[in-house]
């Protein structure tokens, strides 16, 4: 159990993971939990803070809470947040902290990846993909799968390869076919999964990467990080050192503590919004409706807690989301809302 300290919490919540991490008042990282999102960002969410109040002691604090990730909204609905920030912004604070001089992140997740350039500790250029799966964790999920290898050994294997295969790297639908008639052709096993993680190097950076000024030190954050056949490979194509950090596949939450404790430093008066550890048994229900209020019939998301709606978004007039600071507060259908 963690000692009874005071912390800045970060949750990035995306469509694979979720990722809490606690900072304590020195800047050491003391706890960090990965979760499944499944789908389930909410019941996730809720699952992680039931987990991080098994581990702390009953004297420890929540002072301060971040969101990031594509669910940050949602999560700063549940948790309370004091920051909400994308992950551009996210992992560039993070790894700012860590190394002050980087210049570079490459960042790879499970559904999709980016890019950022800093300068002088300032974003000056970024990219994202989130459309091709060839340049992001799950194209090597499914190749692992496929050749019937654990995703764990993945790297290691690749980094045995005598002679890499060139395997098309531009769509993972080609790619797999082209890894099959590799294997077809007798390949070593090594060998195949080395053109795999060239392959998705090369499309990262044909992508992702197209255009712009990679210079060092770089960084190597995200979930793929952990494979050290694609770092290599980005070393091979860059012809720099690539630097994975110690917490490189919690960075965005990471970063998120870091900003939320930016902020309530920047205003000592400041109380964080935190709803508490308790919020793990509280009953949350998201619900959407249209709204027929004008031709743009926005989708508009509801977050409720026992009957009460706390957050709506969706609208891009703000009818429904600035009704929630005028004191209306009680959750109606959709029907009554519209007719209000």
């Amino acid at each position: 159990m963690l000692g009874n300290d005071n912390y800045y919490l970060g949750a990035d919540v995306g469509s694979v993971s979720t990722n809490l991490v606690l900072l304590n008042q020195n800047n050491e990282v003391d706890l960090t939990l990965y979760l499944r999102t499944q789908g389930r960002p909410m019941q996730t969410i809720q699952e992680g803070i039931k987990i991080l109040r098994s581990k702390i002691g009953k004297s420890t604090k929540i002072i301060g809470v971040g969101t990031t990730g594509s669910a940050r909204q949602l999560a700063a609905t549940l948790l309370g947040a004091d920051v909400i920030k994308n992950e551009i912004t996210a992992h560039a604070v993070a790894a700012s902290r860590v190394d002050p001089s980087v210049q570079t992140i490459l960042e790879i997740g499970g559904q999709d990846s980016k890019i950022i350039i800093l300068r002088d500790g300032v974003v000056s250029d970024f990219a994202m993909n989130t459309v091709c799966a060839a340049g992001t964790g799950s194209f090597l999920d499914q190749q692992a799968a496929r050749l019937g290898i654990p995703i764990e050994e993945f790297g290691k294997l690749a980094l045995e390869a005598k002679n890499p295969v060139k395997i098309a790297g531009r769509c993972s639908v080609f790619a797999e076919s082209d890894m099959i008639h590799k294997q077809q052709l007798g390949h070593a096993l090594p060998d195949i999964l080395a053109g795999l993680c060239q392959a998705m190097v090369r499309n990262y950076l044909n992508n992702v990467g197209k255009n712009k000024d990679i210079k060092g030190p770089v960084f190597f954050q995200g979930g793929v990080a952990a494979n050290p056949g694609i770092c290599k490979a980005f070393e091979r194509e860059l012809g720099l050192s690539v630097i994975v950090p110690e917490h490189f596949g919690v960075m965005g939450a990471l970063g998120a503590a870091y900003l939320a404790q930016e902020k309530l430093k920047m205003n000592s008066e400041t109380e964080t919004r935190f709803r508490g550890l308790h919020l793990a048994e509280t009953q949350f229900k998201a619900k959407s409706f249209e709204c027929t209020g004008c031709a743009n019939r926005c989708e508009v998301v509801e977050i409720q807690q026992e009957g009460l709606a706390l957050a709506r978004w969706g609208d891009r007039c703000g009818k429904w989301a600035n009704a929630l600071g005028k004191g209306i507060y009680r959750a109606k259908p959709p029907e009554e809302q519209q007719g209000a």
